[in-house]
């Protein structure tokens, strides 16, 4: 794994530089574009150029987003950080195209997409339906086996709305570890793949104004084992081969 000034135990994040090749980018790119123009497979939202800036449920709809993990670093820091049962448990897509930038505020990542969301829990709470998918608010102890693999489909400068995190914010849901004032600025090159922990406090900008720029991240999410507290079961839990 390339060695990176920041570490994904002490900080809830780090970086892995060129872990996806560029020919891999392309075919994402392109089995994505392909996919996105048919509406029907997928919730999604567009841009008032046709730009889509948000998907969901890419697990069902686009097979490459269960094989393009495994490959390392990506298959062995989920191995070394998760354990050998890990899975893919959902699949994202963000852009912020040129003529649709966004924002978000400061927030860490604690829903995740499960079967039903019936069962009273302790540990599963707050049911929400979210693109046709249940979801509920996980514990603290359930996300800490969740770790969260971000692709990097363009270059990420200042420009295009980077992420910003805050190193060790992840340690728990009301950890805001070393402070706002000292949130980190994620910058990448085209295949960079950022793991982070949900926990970790993160927000990102609006693209600048008059930008050409794509900012097009595929976001995935793995979890340690494949079993939930009572009776709960992920909406999808895929293993590596």
């Amino acid at each position: 794994m390339p060695q990176t000034e920041w570490n994904l135990d002490r900080d809830g994040f780090c970086m892995l530089h060129h872990a996806v090749d560029l020919a891999t980018i392309q075919r994402l790119l392109s089995v994505l574009d392909s996919a996105f123009e048919d509406d029907s497979k997928s919730v999604r939202a567009r841009s008032s150029r046709g730009h889509i800036y948000a998907a969901r449920n890419l697990i069902e709809t686009i097979p490459e987003v269960t094989s393009v993990w495994q490959v390392n670093p990506m298959l062995s820091l989920l191995h070394e950080q998760l354990g050998a049962d890990c899975g893919l448990v959902r699949a994202l897509f963000f852009d912020k195209p040129p003529d649709r930038t966004w924002s978000l505020p400061w927030h860490k990542d604690t829903s995740i997409a499960v079967k039903e969301h019936q069962a009273v829990s302790q540990s599963l709470t707050r049911p929400t339906v979210k693109a046709g998918v249940p979801h509920v608010i996980a514990s603290d102890a359930i996300l800490r086996q969740i770790l969260t693999l971000r692709i990097h489909l363009d270059k990420v400068t200042d420009e295009n709305g980077p992420l910003r995190v805050i190193p060790g914010s992840h340690v728990a849901s009301d950890s805001d570890g070393i402070g706002v004032d000292r949130a980190v600025t994620i910058h990448a090159e085209i295949g960079d793949v950022l793991a982070m922990r949900p926990l970790i406090s993160h927000a990102s900008g609006s693209s600048a104004p008059n930008t050409q720029r794509h900012r097009r991240i595929l976001h995935l999410e793995f979890a340690a084992s494949e079993t939930l507290p009572d009776g709960y079961q992920w909406h999808n839990f895929v293993r590596p081969e």
